[in-house]
């Protein structure tokens, strides 16, 4: 039982099936691009991307961290806007918290809230977006083409005059600190306590489609109305799913875990730009503010005439494209298809078993064997990363996010295609073609029933590729007199493969880069097995594999696979050269100064793989024995500086009560922002700045560097923070305070970087430190 699927061998069939495939793979690929077409400024009652890139002109061309003179222009022309649009506008003044493990950070925000009453209010639509940018890049996409669409909006919104629900445009301050106005905005003030729904905008590179890429629990009627209301929804359920399972936050999670219905939003296309000075608009594509812009309109104006109660659910939905048509269902049918692909593909297996074309013990076989080139494709695509920083340790700093990633990721693709074929040659004697097949289908099945049951939005990936290919197989095999019979079926069954692993791989590789470069070849590999049965129209029967194959020994079979492990070589090869830096796309470098106000002794640091040509003027070493104690636990490149003349952070004991303490801290030289290192685990901190509430935040674990705990204060109050900390059990705790300020440019011999190098988007990266150690 080692027989074919389908008998019959047609090499054009075969070919002709492949490439209507790898056609449509390449047209799906191809439509999920953004090819908005841009809306002149002259177009009334319609969103402009070129009134939205006036907007960005005016306050996104330098970056505006928190607390900083530019967040504050920033802010004034945020709030003259709005009050022009007819906007009543208030500045929420506030200290936002952020807690995780061992950690909690802390900082002065002043969020924007700009509202327009409703007309006979249901509830109220929140539209977010945070205006503070990275303290390395002018944030021309994160946040500020999202702030630009919301101005625009909301001078839309209010020429047409209030709708019947209330409206509020919230321009966030601090989400790059840890979310810290949106954190305040929830706590502390009446409409964020009083909930409603929030569409939240967010950037994570220059270009591509606005991504609807996460929703609230209960998103059926959400999802829908999305789908219904914006002119190209983009987006779908996977992407829900994929999001609820990361670390990763924006503004939204902060909105979700307050009770706010709604949806979020980001482009994320060349996102080596991300963080940097690249951020810019000269780099930002206009066709993704237009994309931004027009879903915001449409969605504002559909939720603020919207019985916005009746949207509110417990029910998920799944939602996704295939091409230009949007398919939407409730995801109490997701078991029933994932039954029923699970179905075919068994059916699949009875129906081999039957015609002797596949044994039982081959098929299981064959898929067990399936471990192995998805194994071998997703450690060689991770030895390709690691290969890529060996030979260029500029990468590390890039987190994966290359700028020209594409001869990287066809080579991932060969690595793919090389695996496949190694394993399908070992096997297809062995187990037979038909095993093989089957073998291969039964993976997404099972992926479908393992996703039906963990992540439901997701299972449509998997389910809707076996159930069809199943289908296309087994009707395929049906005896018809036309010849092209089983290439009709198999193109019917498998364009649905071709249309969502081509797109997910594309995805994978958008949103982590090369530095997990196997989850993207995994997904490739996963579309190449699904191929199997259209590859099998090629072939002869396995009897005639063992000897010639059309006149050719079967051990010469063996240059295919070793022809695309070379494509693969040189791709890798040609993606070295294409991938270079120059002013356009420069390199990233991390530096540091520090300052030990106690010993008087300055060095500078820097966290890079290899030093830059420039980085290594400035450091010489691995010796971080130099470093203030309690400064940082990780391995460091260090080499002397110059000391600055500066005093270093004061901390004065106020108050003791058993294991917690209250203390003030305060910047003799006013730097921007303060961070407090502990050598005993914290677990609650109180603090207390003039003019704003106190805020109290618990506090579990350590954290993961072995530092037992740590407060950050950004946007440091001249008069300094007052903080009550509680370490519990110890009766004498270390501290050691660093305060920070902005840039290099102070630094006794700094010279600033050449045109092809930035900034690293590392935290610390171009700030002069000052430390002191105090004890208690």
């Amino acid at each position: 039982m080692v027989r074919k699927l389908i008998g019959t061998q047609h090499r054009v069939l075969g070919a002709v099936v492949l490439l209507v495939l790898a056609g449509v793979a390449a047209l799906a690929v191809r439509a999920e691009g953004n090819d908005r077409e841009l809306v002149a400024a002259a177009q009334p009652g319609q969103f402009s991307a070129e009134r939205g890139l006036a907007h960005l002109a005016r306050f996104a061309t330098e970056p505006r961290p928190l607390g900083s003179p530019a967040s504050d222009r920033a802010e004034d022309y945020i709030a003259g806007e709005m009050r022009a649009a007819g906007f009543a506008v208030e500045i929420q003044h506030a200290v936002g918290s952020r807690a995780a493990p061992g950690l909690v950070t802390f900082g002065r925000v002043d969020n924007v809230i700009a509202t327009l009453p409703g007309r006979d209010p249901t509830g109220t639509v929140v539209i977010a977006a945070h205006y503070d940018s990275a303290t390395t890049g002018p944030g021309a996409s994160d946040d500020g083409a999202a702030i630009a669409a919301m101005l625009e909006v909301g001078r839309l919104a209010g020429a047409q005059g209030g709708a019947r629900n209330d409206l509020v445009l919230l321009f966030t301050d601090g989400e790059e600190d840890g979310l810290l106005g949106a954190e305040a905005f929830v706590r502390e003030h009446p409409l964020g306590r009083a909930g409603g729904v929030v569409l939240n905008w967010e950037a994570r590179g220059v270009s591509g489609p606005s991504l609807m890429f996460e929703t609230s629990r209960g998103n059926a009627e959400l999802s829908a109305l999305f789908a219904d209301t914006v002119p190209d929804p983009r987006g779908d359920s996977s992407m829900v799913e994929i999001y609820r399972n990361l670390p990763n936050d924006t503004d939204f999670t902060e909105f979700k875990a307050a009770g706010f219905d709604g949806m979020n939003f980001a482009y994320i296309e060349q996102p080596a730009f991300y963080h940097t000075a690249g951020d810019s608009l000269a780099n930002l594509d206009p066709r993704s503010l237009q994309h931004h812009g027009d879903n915001m309109l449409a969605l504002t104006r559909a939720l603020g005439d919207a019985d916005l109660p009746e949207l509110r659910t417990d029910r998920d939905a799944t939602y996704f494209r295939i091409g230009p048509v949007s398919i939407h269902y409730p995801n109490a049918l997701v078991w029933p298809l994932a039954l029923l692909a699970a179905a075919f593909v068994v059916g699949l297996a009875v129906l081999a078993r039957r015609r002797e074309l596949a044994s039982t013990p081959r098929m299981a076989l064959a898929a067990i064997s399936v471990v192995l080139p998805i194994g071998v494709v997703m450690g060689l695509g991770q030895a390709l990363w690691w290969l890529l920083v060996a030979l260029r340790p500029g990468y590390h700093m890039m987190n994966g996010l290359l700028y020209r990633p594409g001869f990287y990721e066809a080579a991932l693709a060969a690595l793919a295609g090389t695996a496949l074929f190694v394993w399908y040659l070992l096997l297809r004697v062995r187990l037979g073609p038909a095993a093989l097949a089957v073998g291969a289908l039964a993976w997404p099945a099972v992926l479908g029933l393992v996703c039906a049951a963990v992540a439901p939005g997701g299972a449509f990936l998997f389910t809707l590729p076996a159930g069809l290919a199943a289908a296309g197989v087994l009707s395929a095999m049906i005896p018809v007199r036309w010849a092209g019979w089983p290439a009709v079926a198999l193109v019917a069954g498998l364009s649905i493969s071709a249309i969502f692993f081509p797109v997910l791989a594309r995805g994978v590789f958008d949103a982590v880069g090369m530095v997990y470069a196997g989850a993207g070849a995994a997904c490739l590999a996963l579309f190449g097995l699904m191929l199997l049965p259209a590859v099998e129209l090629l072939l002869p029967e396995p009897e005639a594999f063992t000897g010639k194959i059309w006149a050719v020994p079967r051990t010469r079979l063996w240059a295919v696979p070793a022809t695309v492990a070379v494509l693969g070589i040189v791709s890798v090869a040609v993606g070295l050269v294409v991938d270079r830096t120059d002013p356009a796309h420069p390199q990233r470098s991390h530096l540091a100064y520090v300052l030990d106000a106690e010993t008087g002794q300055a060095h500078w640091v820097s966290a890079e793989l290899h030093p830059t040509e420039w980085t290594g003027r400035y450091v010489t070493g691995r010796d971080t024995a130099v470093l203030p104690a309690g400064y940082t636990a990780e391995p460091l490149w260090t080499g002397p500086a110059d000391p600055i003349d500066a005093p270093g952070p004061r901390v004065e004991l106020r108050h003791r009560d058993g294991d917690t303490v209250t203390m003030r801290v305060t910047s003799a030289r006013a730097a921007s922002s303060l961070i407090l290192r502990f050598d005993r685990p914290i677990d609650l901190v109180t603090t207390t700045v003039p003019g704003a509430a106190p805020v109290a935040v618990p506090v579990t674990g350590t954290r993961p560097d072995g530092l037992p705990g740590e407060i950050r204060f950004r946007d440091l109050p001249p008069e300094g923070v007052d903080f009550t900390v509680r370490t519990p059990g110890a009766d004498r705790v270390a501290v050691t305070a660093a305060d920070e300020s902005l840039g290099l440019t102070g630094a006794p011999g700094f010279r600033p970087r050449p045109a092809d190098t930035i900034a690293s988007i590392r935290p610390d990266s171009d700030v002069m430190v000052v430390v002191r150690t105090y004890r208690m």
